[in-house]
C-alpha cells in the first residue's frame, strides 16, 4: 500500500490574543514544537488511528462518512476527513500512526497542528489537489464544525505560514500576511501552566457569543468595524461585561501594531510592556485567566531576567511566555519553576 506523511509545526501568538474570530490581527511565531502524521492506504473505508501523544485513547477507528463523535482528539480526524469529502475529495481507507511533541491543551496550537499534518497527508497519499488556503479551510472547518470550537483561522495558517525565526503579523480581515525578524536580542520561554483548556466545551465559545452580541448591539459586522471610534464612546453603548469584551479586543488589535513597531526597531522594554499589558487587559477585561496562570506571570515579572509575561493561547488554562534577553530564557524558567511545581518549561524560542 502507498505511504505518505504530513508535518506541522505548533505555534505562540507572542500578541493578539482572541483576536482572530473578530477579524483583528494576531501576530504568531511557528514553534520546533508539531505534529507528524504517516499514512497508509487501506482497502477498506475504516480510518485506523495511532498515537504516541499523552491522550487517551491512543489507538482508535472510525468508518469515512460516519458523524459519530466521541469528544474525543479523534474526532478532530473525523472532522478533517468530512471536510474533505464535503468537497468532494475521493478518499479511501487508512492507517495513520501520529506522533506530536506538543503538549496537548496548553495553547500551543496542537489542535490546528494535527489537522494541517493530516490534511497534508491524505493530500499527498490520495492525490488530492490542494493549495495551502483550502488546507487552512479544512482543518479550520474541522475545529469548528465537527469538534465546535468556535476559533478563528490564525491556528491554521499560522501552522502552515509560520516560521521559526519571525512573528508572520496576519490581518484576518482580509487574510493578508507580513513577515517580521524576530530581534537576535530576544528569547521567549514557553511555560505550561499544567492546566488544561478544552475550547469546544469551555469559556472560549462563550467569550464569541459575546463579541457577536456586542456587534449586533452595536450594529456592526465585526468589532473590527470599531478601531476609528472613539473607544469610551462605543463603551458606554455597552452593558457588561460586553464592554470589557469589546475594550479587550480594541486595545489588543492597537498592541499588536504597537509590538510589530517594537520588534522592527528592538526596543524589548517596549515590547515586554506590551505583553504585560496584554496579560492585564486577557485577566481582567476577557477573564480567560486563570489562578494558575496568573501566579505564572507574577513570578515570571518578579524574575530579574524577564522584562514583559503574559498567557499565550485562549486561556481557561495551558501556558504563558516570558520575555528575556537571547540566552536568559532557559534560566529564567529555571528560577520560575522552582516556585511553581506544576509546571514544566516547554520551549525556548526562537
Amino acid at each position: 500500500m502507498r505511504r505518505a506523511t504530513g508535518q506541522a509545526p505548533g505555534r505562540i501568538n507572542l500578541i493578539g490574543e482572541h483576536t482572530d474570530y473578530n477579524d483583528g490581527l494576531v501576530l504568531p511565531v511557528a514553534l520546533g514544537l508539531g505534529v507528524t502524521v504517516g499514512v497508509r492506504g487501506r482497502d477498506d473505508r475504516t480510518a485506523h488511528l495511532v498515537t504516541d501523544a499523552d491522550v487517551e485513547p491512543r489507538e482508535t477507528w472510525f468508518v469515512l462518512g460516519e458523524e459519530r463523535r466521541d469528544g474525543t482528539w479523534a474526532d478532530r480526524a473525523r472532522g478533517v476527513t468530512a471536510a474533505l469529502q464535503a468537497r468532494a475529495a475521493i478518499l479511501g481507507g487508512f492507517d495513520a500512526e501520529i506522533s506530536s511533541t506538543l503538549p496537548l491543551g496548553a495553547g500551543l496550537g496542537s489542535s490546528a497542528a494535527l489537522a494541517v499534518a493530516l490534511v497534508r497527508a491524505l493530500r499527498e497519499l490520495f492525490g488530492l489537489v490542494l493549495d495551502d488556503a483550502e488546507i487552512a479551510q479544512v482543518a479550520h472547518t474541522a475545529e469548528t464544525e465537527f469538534v465546535g470550537a468556535r476559533a478563528g483561522l490564525m491556528d491554521q495558517l499560522a501552522s502552515i505560514h509560520g516560521r521559526r525565526s519571525e512573528a508572520l503579523l496576519i490581518d484576518l480581515r482580509d487574510l493578508s500576511r507580513i513577515r517580521v525578524a524576530l530581534p537576535l536580542a530576544l528569547e521567549l520561554a514557553v511555560i505550561d501552566s499544567g492546566t488544561r483548556h478544552e475550547h469546544a466545551t469551555g469559556g472560549y465559545n462563550r467569550r464569541r457569543e459575546e463579541c457577536e452580541e456586542a456587534a449586533r448591539h452595536l450594529g456592526v459586522d465585526s468589532l473590527r468595524d470599531l478601531e476609528h471610534r472613539p473607544l469610551e464612546e462605543v463603551l458606554e453603548r455597552l452593558p457588561p461585561p460586553l464592554d470589557r469584551r469589546v475594550r479587550h479586543v480594541i486595545t489588543e488589535n492597537v498592541r499588536v501594531r504597537d509590538a510589530v513597531a517594537a520588534l522592527r526597531v528592538r526596543d524589548m522594554s517596549k515590547l515586554g510592556a506590551l505583553l504585560d499589558s496584554s496579560h492585564r487587559s486577557l485577566r481582567d477585561d476577557y477573564d480567560v485567566s486563570t489562578p494558575e496562570l496568573d501566579r505564572l506571570v507574577h513570578l515570571a515579572r518578579d524574575d530579574r531576567a524577564v522584562q514583559g509575561a503574559r498567557l499565550v493561547g485562549g486561556g481557561f488554562g495551558g501556558s504563558i511566555l516570558a520575555l528575556t534577553e537571547r540566552g536568559e530564557a532557559e534560566s529564567a524558567a529555571e528560577r520560575i519553576l522552582r516556585r511553581y511545581d506544576r509546571g514544566r518549561l516547554v520551549a525556548i524560542v526562537p
